[in-house]
């Protein structure tokens, strides 16, 4: 039965909901107004101005309602913030020596998360209403929310010198999903910032891609690269990729507060043993209907099979293993001219000077696509300058 929201102080409120959170499997639950602090709505508008969202047109172009929770919804008056630990179980950056396998980032190895994190959210916005009233929206990543921000509002945690929200009981491990609500709940102090002096995120980043403490360009940082960037990855950044297939997980893993931290309660954000270390040789083989299947409900579906596949070269590239060779060249045919560029710079590492130049002969007048006419060009020239540290 729903109570009268005048029945109920703010703080009752907030406590309620806290404690449902909870039960519905969240690992923690936070509040803050609905506003926005003028410092969060100027670092966004600097982040804009100085191009570090790359081609993330989309962050541009919704930055107004990406600035407050009430530009997006004006009848908001809180947010209830949530978060759900995806810990892993083993080291993290363990793959990263399998010069034959690919590095999938924590966070994509299990299921969707946001499947898993929305239901949990549209459970605990359905007990809001019915509970106490008022209305509600749920958010998770696919609307112009800032929930690393109003994570750190809510006491959840803080923006870390890398951005992104760290725990002092759950490191840097945490899905962040939002409810706003019509009602007033009491805000939770915010969490002070404990870097301190620390810059283990800043000098492990292999494309540097940390300007200064608490600033990042996203458009040298691999996650960005590997699943945002539409086109072929800029030369200077493909030797710092390694064997990064999706994602990446330096920054986050090199945390000191993950000493802190313990692998997801909610089994669906476990890792499928598939992709804790896949063979890239048998990546390299998948059509676009392998590829759906083989990540069937894992959001790295999301970035498509050509974009994924132009990843799986560049680190077949970076293997150093000459009989991957072959499964390189047998993608120079691809339909797609992302995964043929991709290739072409494969075989430019992996080939003798000799051997790629008798692939260009042989193959010389029959690419149309530009780029991957570059590619052929460029394939001698010395490698990247920005190599891993």
């Amino acid at each position: 039965m729903t109570i009268s929201t005048s029945e109920r102080s703010p703080a009752e409120r907030a406590e309620i909901v806290r404690a449902r959170a909870l039960e519905l499997g969240f690992d923690v639950a936070g509040f803050c107004d609905a506003d926005a602090p003028p410092l969060q709505t100027e670092r966004l508008a600097r982040f804009l101005a100085d191009g570090r969202h790359g081609d993330m047109e989309w962050m541009a172009a919704r930055s107004r309602e990406r600035a407050a929770p009430r530009n997006l919804w004006p009848e908001a008056r809180s947010v209830v913030m949530l978060g759900l630990n995806y810990g892993p179980r083993e080291d993290p950056l363990a793959v990263l020596a399998k010069r034959d396998c690919g590095a999938v980032s924590v966070y994509a190895r299990g299921r969707d998360y946001h499947d898993v994190v929305k239901k949990k959210l549209k459970a605990l916005a359905r007990f809001i209403v019915e509970t106490l009233g008022g209305e509600v929206k749920v958010f998770v990543d696919t609307a112009p929310v800032m929930e690393k921000p109003l994570g750190a509002r809510a006491g959840l945690g803080w923006q870390g010198k890398h951005t992104n929200l760290v725990s002092k009981k759950r490191g840097s491990w945490l899905f962040l999903g939002a409810v706003f609500s019509t009602l007033e709940f009491a805000a939770d102090a915010p969490e002070p910032d404990h870097c301190g002096t620390c810059r283990a995120c800043l000098d492990i980043c292999p494309t540097r891609a940390f300007p200064a403490p608490y600033q990042l360009d996203a458009r040298r940082c691999i996650s960005y690269l590997t699943i945002e960037h539409k086109g072929p990855i800029p030369r200077e950044f493909r030797t710092a990729i390694g064997n990064r297939i999706y994602g990446c997980d330096d920054c986050l893993a090199a945390c000191p507060w993950n000493k802190f931290a313990a692998q997801a309660r909610e089994t669906a954000l476990h890792a499928r043993e598939t992709l804790n270390a896949p063979k890239l040789e048998a990546l390299a083989r998948l059509d676009d209907a392998a590829f759906r299947a083989f990540f069937s409900g894992s959001p790295v579906k999301r970035t498509g099979r050509d974009r994924f596949l132009r990843n799986v070269m560049i680190a077949i590239g970076n293997s150093g293993l000459v009989r991957l060779a072959d499964v390189a060249e047998a993608r120079l045919d691809d339909a797609s001219p992302l995964v043929r560029g991709a290739a072409v710079w494969a075989l430019s590492r992996l080939l003798s000077a000799a051997e790629f130049e008798a692939q260009r002969a042989r193959r010389a007048g029959d690419e149309t696509d530009e780029d991957v006419r570059r590619e052929w060009e460029a394939g001698r020239k010395p490698a990247s300058s920005c190599a891993p540290r």
